[in-house]
């Protein structure tokens, strides 16, 4: 089955589960990859951290400028051959990965999959492709649920998996990629029809290109802005949190694990349950502008946190900030056309994807900077700078509304 005009609600499910496998088997490999890197040489656990940083920074900065090539080859070849092709070809990258003899083919392996990576602009343009106005915010939302979770379970399965060895994880991210290509050839329907695909350009395939394209629509484009400050302001979660904790609380792995999957759960609770609920309440304006107002407190908290439990109340409180992404997409896909919705998500992963070049190297030295024996002490510092950034967010959120938010165009307008 290649094509239908009449995707069923099974076709959002599956897409769904190809997004938890994807994060669930990027999750898988992160437990493993300090003994892993050192185990390749002789190298110290600090100077793993830094080879382990510069593999995430390859993984990123592939990511940027490819995503958009996989987004807009879905509005060419439509979104089922490209989720299948890219899904079969980090099935591979994972097997190069689990038989990696040295470092560089570790790099070749994480270039591969920053390339592939793109598979979450076909994912959601199919949620796109497939939502109609009504439920576009709550099916973005169980994407962002599905990727959630498999943030959550992919590490702690490939702890698990580690104990048998530094090569396990990655050969049963091969086996989820090989199982989710082989039922996807059966099951996944196609959602884009023929009749509405567009000719791939290399000139609009490219973030430049794409941003180019997004700011024909000034509502887009100013909602691509508010996403990358608030990924770049979310940055201190992925780069400092661990080393913050460590340093404020004496956190060992277990109170990190524990904190980063209480993150997990609750944002996949948060985007899969309630966004379509909150949305159809307050409308999609309210909606992203209350939840961005909840990350000013849960920045500060952390800042300035006395004890772990501020910090678990401040991850609680943050929950609610996972309102505002979905949501964003929602409206920002309603006034793109058909045609175009794989180089909008090709667009929005790659401002992203910026943030997780720039982002851990800015959160870090300012870390650095305020926890070493030299002038002002105050560890807390990339939290204040992230609610800096969130307040720069919500100021762009609202001058962008206030200027450019109006009824999504008519269909006859989008084509």
């Amino acid at each position: 089955m290649t094509e239908t005009s009449r995707p069923t609600p099974a076709t959002l499910w599956f897409v769904a589960i190809i997004v938890f496998i994807d994060m669930a088997g990027f999750g898988l490999i992160v437990p493993v990859l300090p003994s892993l890197i050192t185990g390749m040489g002789d190298y110290s656990i600090a100077e793993a951290a830094t080879i382990g940083g510069w593999l995430l920074f390859t993984f990123a900065v592939m990511q940027f400028f490819f995503a958009p090539v996989i987004g807009g080859l879905s509005d060419r070849f439509g979104r089922r051959p490209i989720l299948l092709f890219t899904t079969g070809a980090l099935c591979i990258d994972y097997a190069l990965m689990a038989l990696a003899p040295t470092l560089a083919w570790l790099f070749l392996g994480r270039a591969i999959a920053g390339v592939m990576g793109g598979t979450w602009a076909a994912a959601n343009s199919c949620v796109a492709d497939i939502s109609s106005r009504e439920t576009r915010g709550r099916n973005f939302g169980i994407m962002g649920a599905a990727g959630g979770s498999g943030f959550v379970i992919g590490p702690g399965i490939g702890g698990f998996l580690g104990e048998y060895g530094d090569r396990m994880p990655f050969v049963a991210a091969c086996i989820l990629c090989f199982i989710t290509v082989v039922l996807g050839f059966f099951l996944l329907k196609e959602t884009l029809p023929q009749q509405k695909r567009r000719s791939f350009s290399i000139l609009r395939a490219n973030p430049l290109g794409s941003l180019i394209v997004m700011s024909k629509f000034p509502l887009v484009i100013g909602m691509i802005a508010v996403i990358f400050l608030l990924q770049l302001a979310a940055q201190t979660e992925m780069s400092v949190w661990s080393y913050y904790g460590s340093l404020k609380f004496d956190w060992g792995p277990r109170e990190i694990g524990l904190s980063v999957t209480l993150w997990g759960l609750l944002f996949a609770i948060v985007q899969g349950g309630l966004v379509g609920p909150v949305q159809k309440r307050l409308g999609e304006v309210r909606t992203v502008f209350i939840s961005l107002l909840f990350g000013i407190p849960t920045y500060l908290m952390f800042a300035y946190a006395p004890n772990q439990w501020w910090m678990v109340a401040g991850i609680v409180v943050g929950a609610a900030t996972a309102l505002a992404f979905p949501v964003m997409q929602s409206m920002m896909s309603a006034r793109i056309s058909d045609d175009a919705q794989g180089e909008l998500q090709g667009a929005i992963a790659s401002a992203v994807s910026l943030t997780s070049i720039v982002g851990p190297v800015m959160m870090a030295m300012t870390f650095e900077h305020f926890a070493d024996d030299t002038g002002l002490y105050f560890p807390g510092a990339p939290f204040l700078l992230s609610c800096g950034l969130l307040i720069i967010a919500i100021g762009a959120f609202v001058f962008a509304v206030k200027r450019y938010y109006g009824p999504p165009p008519h269909a006859d307008d989008l084509a």
